[in-house]
């Protein structure tokens, strides 16, 4: 039975595939061992790399945003990152968020860590990474600009927690001379 079973196999092979058992039992076997290769080079091993669920268990999770109320840009610089156990936080139009969730992008060595800790409302409408435009003044932005600003604010509105505003600095005078420098002070 086994023998005539092998014999109408060879016989399939050869019609369907016009190839002999051989050649087709060898094709297979080395189509086999490239799949097994290739699989393992972009496949998980457990040996090399650690499954996702043991990197969320080994991630701590994120304490809740803390409220700040108002502070101070410069109070504001020491959320930038570098203090694993603060707040990573950032400013649009003088509204703080707490964008610690997405630490590798704002945070030490992300691609946007340069906004960390500051207002980067300017930065962000003329999307740019000079340091001079590290600010929340946005007076001069065109329509455009003010435009790109406002889609930025409306995704930290939604994607992160406001946890505080930025304290203003307003100019005064106190009256005297004209040729006086102002003062600042802080509501």
């Amino acid at each position: 039975m086994a023998l005539q079973l092998w014999e109408t196999l060879k016989e399939s092979i050869t019609v369907y595939t016009g190839l002999s058992p051989a050649t087709f039992f060898t094709i297979l076997a080395l189509g086999l061992a490239i799949y097994y290769v290739v699989s393992g080079l972009f496949g998980s091993s457990d040996q090399h790399h650690p499954s996702s669920r043991d990197f969320e268990e080994k991630m701590e999770p994120l304490p809740p945003p803390v409220q700040l109320g108002e502070i101070s840009e410069e109070e504001l610089k020491v959320y930038d990152g570098n203090d694993p156990k603060k707040p990573l936080l950032m400013a649009i139009k003088g509204q703080i968020y707490d964008v610690t969730q997405s630490r590798m992008f704002y945070g030490p060595g992300g691609p946007y860590a340069l906004f960390a800790g500051k207002d980067a409302s300017r930065a962000l409408a003329k999307m740019s990474f000079e340091e001079k435009d590290l600010t929340g003044d946005i007076s001069g932005l065109g329509p455009f600009e003010l435009d790109a600003l406002q889609d930025w604010e409306y995704k930290f509105m939604s994607k992160y927690v406001k946890v505080g505003t930025v304290k203003k600095t307003v100019p005064v005078t106190d009256g005297s001379a004209a040729g006086e420098p102002s003062r600042s002070y802080r509501p």
